[in-house]
């Protein structure tokens, strides 16, 4: 029967977040229920650990007192005869030129420095070219390509959890015989870059782009990149990142460029490119389409004024107005409403359903346009108009609404263009509104059709209002003759890799995007490619004007167009297509690509494509993809479409999802809420005054840089803590298991810093315990070393395995608590604790046991900074540096280029792991009564007594008397199955069915009356646990229905807890007999 509780989570159950709790009580609890109950009983501890260190100074203050005299004498004696006093230089790290492997000081510091340890060491891996991939290697590759950062950003906490998560895999797989490539880059990132740009030069010389020109304009973005531009890639060091740096790229240099170049052509020859007008988002602020990722849409609930950038008076929106139409030959009127009510400027049809009985008498016939005598046709449409909703009727305005277009192709309504590229009337509204900016017409229109007397109202409607992420633009939806790529057949390709189950090539992690990775791709439309911006792959299209062409403006004739790979080819292309005419001009499309364009040849490109190079022959198609799920479709989904297309395949087999960081209170990161956590002030620290000072140096206003500033008092009232890399990534490893949103708190990453410290002392210990000249041991003999040996090798076996079956499967927080239960719950808290005594004194029965134990705190070092090394890479390389040689081989000149752990079978000890539980069980019931006694008498060695039903228990506590003394802190302990033996009035406790311990109480509070209402308390909770399973079992059709295997664990949990009740029983009856014979 599984026993009731455990001193320590074993590896199986444990989880980070139960770091301070240490136990478990045979269930799985959830995130939520472990983040209380670890609160809770950091409290507890801390309160208890208060106690403790008083209790223990007082009597240790007693004891060093009467020798305290001998002391200073041995110690002075001592430190001469080793040379001198303390020296506090032996403790720091002496300068280590740059690339050069670190210099490590003499002794180990006393507690562990993050900013000291993780200092050196980058510089060095990179001069080493640890991280350098090579096409020849005869290893089996392995390779990530990290999502390129803008050229224009900083390391955000969102590429600090990307750059985690890819180490991490990359790190362990490098370690694993893999021929590892992680290759870095930077996408030139059209739109934003050419805003910072514009805002700088306009804020140094007050000039706009158009005033520069853009062949200089274009040159001062490159001189921007040039100086500016990859502070991220430098920042990515910081953090540890393997990238191999010889390979860095850049969405615009010479090679991606020809890339981009050569897919345009590819996809053109076949018919996949295309132009033609269509409906786009469009920036009348930054003058170009954008895409779908870049519009941010609002949700406005009734009449709201907003901020529009251009105009000085705020704008209206959230209204629905109602006008009415004239018709033609005196049949009165039709309304229609609108929120966009300039617009009506450009329609050119009324619809209405056909079945719209009040409309029959409209079919075929006009309404006149008001401010132009424009003839509007009524069509019928079922497909848009809603015959219940509002009036029936409604205005169309195909040039300037989604589904308006779609009407205006349906019945081949006219489109009229109402709007310049910068928001403004055009001449083709006439000439009482041209010349007006869109929303002063707004309100001109209002007035104008309020003085025709078709003005019918106003009302609040709640509507989404789409704004550009970029500009603060309200986008406008405008046609324009833009570059398209025809997705269908490839979005279909894409689709299958991932959803044909005979087929798979593309596995999606998580798999409940595969549903979104559906929906996408089913419902695909063309991809608009093309940009009016300047920075950006110009379109490798030019137009042809010929002598003949009656028209001879730019753009106007479709069939026009030559698509070639430089102006030369296009020359050629065209003086054959139209032999006989007379070219007079070849013009380049002025236009460039969409950013995601080139950003989705990146796994092609960054390994040499189109060329068939030596990288692309050995790397493509890469291993997995990590990114976030907000960029599953703009990014991920055109990078698979265009894998399979250009490159022969997909262009990676897994992606790997991860979740978007909020803060501590679930909110999204916000510069004005002042939630934003830099990564480096988290690795380095920071005051809240330089929290405050960041907010006045970005662009918020006066009242929310006040507004932010609250928030950062609130959530930092002490600032951040500097944590150092390793404990912020590990912090961020760890948050994955929350698959879609993490919820980043700073004290869990200060909490992992302090775990480094207890990484730091149990080396420290090891180190003091191995001395100078040990020499680790070629091979064990695990069943030759002491009990409490082969249970931590038989547990780090267990660590191992689960680690690395994890990290195969994606799951790195449990990883990480694989690797963090080992050496929190299982080396540091019980294995170091019960060696110390074969360290204390001369005692003899211990030289074998002190060796074993040596052999066996190296082999766990080793393997355990080896097995934690692609999570914390600095501080287990400063440890493991410290480590003596293995006796079986040279050691690797560092551990970057080890060999990742992997588990030994002779190191497998079930039966002795079995006995441990037992073990801590028991020291775990102790602990539980001391914490009862008063704070000065629970540091002191008591007696104790276990009391055991079954023969095994007996047997396992007998034999391993030493242990739980040593874990329990007992001056003696005697093991019984004779109830009548048990101590009276000694502190109880049940542990399970079989066991129940008592501890000498020698206080004069001891209270039976309270001991025997917990008993019965939990005799009851035990009845409640019996009485329920014994109905299920009594159920009719009971042995039916259930599985042999689920009816035998039923049978013995239900003895147990009958025998569990008897214990209850009996503990209960002897107390009650204390009290009576008091």
């Amino acid at each position: 029967a599984e026993p009731k509780g455990k001193v320590y989570e074993t590896v199986e159950n444990s989880r980070p977040e139960a770091a301070a709790a240490g136990v478990s009580e045979g269930k799985q609890l959830t995130p939520e229920e472990l983040e209380k109950k670890k609160k809770k009983e950091e409290k507890a501890r801390e309160k208890e650990l208060k106690k403790l260190k008083a209790a223990q100074k007082a009597e240790a203050a007693k004891q060093a007192q009467a020798s305290s005299n001998v002391s200073k004498t041995a110690k002075k004696k001592s430190s001469k005869k080793d040379g001198g006093e303390e020296n506090p230089e032996d403790f720091i790290d002496p300068e280590t030129p740059l690339g050069e492997k670190k210099k490590l000081s003499r002794e180990m510091a006393k507690t562990f420095n993050p900013s000291a340890v993780e200092k050196s060491w980058y510089a060095w891996w990179e001069k080493s070219n640890f991280f350098v991939a090579d096409p020849n290697s005869p290893k089996p590759p392995f390779v990530i390509v990290l999502p390129p950062p803008n050229v224009t950003g900083a390391l955000h906490i969102g590429h600090a959890l990307t750059a985690a998560i890819e180490d991490t895999i990359i790190r362990w797989r490098r370690m694993s015989g893999y021929n590892t490539l992680w290759v870095p880059g930077m996408d030139h990132a059209g739109i934003a870059t050419q805003v910072v740009v514009e805002k700088k030069i306009m804020r140094e010389r007050n000039l706009t782009r158009h005033d520069v020109g853009r062949e200089n304009f274009v040159a001062e973005v490159w001189n921007w990149k040039n100086e500016y531009g990859g502070t991220i890639l430098k920042q990515l060091r910081r953090l540890g990142a393997s990238l191999d740096w010889s390979r860095e790229c850049f969405t615009m240099d010479e090679k991606r460029s020809k890339a981009v170049t050569e897919a345009f052509v590819r996809l053109s020859n076949e018919g996949l490119i295309y132009r033609a007008p269509r409906m786009v988002h469009w920036d009348c602020v930054l003058r170009t389409a954008i895409s779908d990722i870049e519009v941010e849409y609002t949700d406005i609930k009734e009449r709201t004024l907003l901020n529009v950038p251009g105009y000085e008076e705020p704008v209206e929106f959230g209204l629905l107005t109602s006008f009415a139409y004239p018709l033609e030959g005196g049949l009165g009127e039709i309304v229609v409403a609108t929120t966009r009510i300039e617009t009506m400027l450009g329609d050119t049809a009324i619809a209405i359903h056909p079945e719209d009985k009040r409309y029959s008498h409209l079919h075929g016939k006009f309404a006149i346009h008001p401010f132009n005598g424009r003839k509007l046709p009524i069509v019928c449409d079922e497909i848009l108009v809603d015959m219940n909703f509002g009036t029936g009727a409604v205005k169309i305005t195909p040039a300037h609404d989604p589904n308006d277009f779609e009407v205006g192709q349906r019945h081949q309504l006219e489109f009229i263009n109402i709007f310049t590229d910068d928001g403004n009337i055009n001449s083709n509204a006439g000439p009482d509104f041209e010349g007006m900016p869109r929303f002063k017409a707004r309100v001109a229109v209002t007035e104008a059709l309020k003085q025709k007397g078709l003005y019918r109202g106003a009302k609040n409607n709640e509507m989404r209002l789409g704004i550009c992420s970029r500009s603060n633009d309200v986008v406008e939806p405008l046609i324009k003759p833009q570059w398209f790529v025809n997705c269908k057949t490839m979005a279909q390709q894409a689709l299958d890799a991932v959803v044909d189950e005979d087929n798979q090539k593309l596995e999606i992690i998580p798999k409940q995007y595969t549903a979104e990775w559906r929906r996408w791709l089913e419902n695909i439309r063309d991809w608009c490619i093309s940009r009016q911006l300047w920075w950006g792959h110009r379109i490798p299209a030019w137009y042809v004007t010929l002598r003949d062409d009656k028209q001879k403006e730019f753009g106007v004739c479709d069939d026009h167009w030559i698509v070639a790979r430089n102006e030369e080819e296009a020359r050629d292309f065209a003086s054959r297509k139209f032999s006989g005419n007379e070219i007079v001009e070849l013009s380049q499309d002025p236009d460039v690509l969409d950013t995601w364009f080139s950003s989705g040849l990146f796994p092609l490109s960054v390994l040499g494509w189109p060329d068939d190079t030596a990288d692309f022959k050995t790397f493509y198609p890469t291993s997995v993809l990590e990114t976030g799920h907000d960029i599953l479709f703009f990014w991920v989904a055109r990078m698979v479409m265009l894998g399979i297309k250009l490159g022969g395949d997909v262009p990676f087999s897994k992606v790997y999802l991860h979740p978007m960081i909020r803060d501590a209170h679930g909110r999204k990161m916000s510069k004005s809420l002042g939630n934003v956590i830099d990564p480096l002030e988290v690795i380095n620290g920071i005051t809240l005054d330089g929290l405050h000072k960041r907010l006045s140096e970005g662009n918020l206003d006066a009242k929310e840089i006040e507004r932010a500033k609250e928030g950062q008092s609130k959530d930092f009232p002490e600032g951040i803590p500097e944590c150092g890399a390793d404990a912020l990534r590990f912090a961020l490893v760890s948050y994955t298991a929350q698959s879609d949103k993490i919820n980043l708190d700073i004290q869990r990453v200060v909490g992992y810093r302090q775990w480094c410290n207890k990484l730091w002392n149990a080396v420290r210990f090891a180190m003091s315990k191995l001395g100078e000249d040990y020499t680790p041991p070629a091979n064990i003999v695990p069943h030759e070393m002491p009990f409490s040996c082969q249970w931590i090798l038989s547990a780090l076996n267990k660590a191992i395995a689960r680690t690395v079956s994890s990290l195969g499967y994606y799951d790195f927080s449990d990883a990480a608590t694989a690797v963090y239960s080992w050496w929190q719950f299982q080396l540091c808290d019980v294995f170091i604790e019960v060696i110390k005594p074969y360290f204390t004194g001369d005692n003899p029965e211990f030289v074998s046991a002190r060796r074993s134990a040596q052999d066996t705190l190296w082999l766990c070092l080793d393997n355990g900074l080896r097995l934690l090394h692609p999570f914390m890479p600095f501080v287990t390389e400063e440890l493991w540096q410290r480590l003596p040689a293995g006796g079986d081989s040279i050691k690797k000149v560092s551990i970057v280029i080890s060999d990742y752990p992997s588990t030994v079978e002779s190191w497998n000890k079930d039966y002795v792991e079995a006995e441990m539980e037992k073990v801590l069980s028991v020291v775990k019931g102790l602990r539980s009564k001391r914490a009862l006694l008063p704070p000065k008498e629970r540091f002191a060695r008591r007696e104790a007594f276990v009391l055991c039903r079954t023969n095994d228990s007996l047997e396992i506590i007998k034999s391993r008397e030493f242990e739980i003394c040593t874990l329990a802190t007992l001056s003696s302990l005697k093991v019984s199955s004779d109830s009548d033996a048990a101590p009276t009035q000694w502190l109880t406790e049940v542990l399970d069915e079989s066991v129940t311990v008592f501890l000498e109480d020698k206080s004069t509070i001891s209270n039976p009356e309270a001991e025997v209402e917990r008993l019965k308390k939990k005799k009851e909770e035990t009845r409640k646990q019996y009485q329920s399973l014994t109905k299920i079992m009594s159920a009719s059709g009971y042995k039916e229905k259930v599985p042999a295997n689920i009816h035998e664990e039923n049978t013995v949990k239900l003895a147990a807890l009958k025998q569990e009740l008897e214990s209850f029983e009996e503990n209960i009856e002897r107390l009650i007999r204390q009290m009576e014979a008091l």
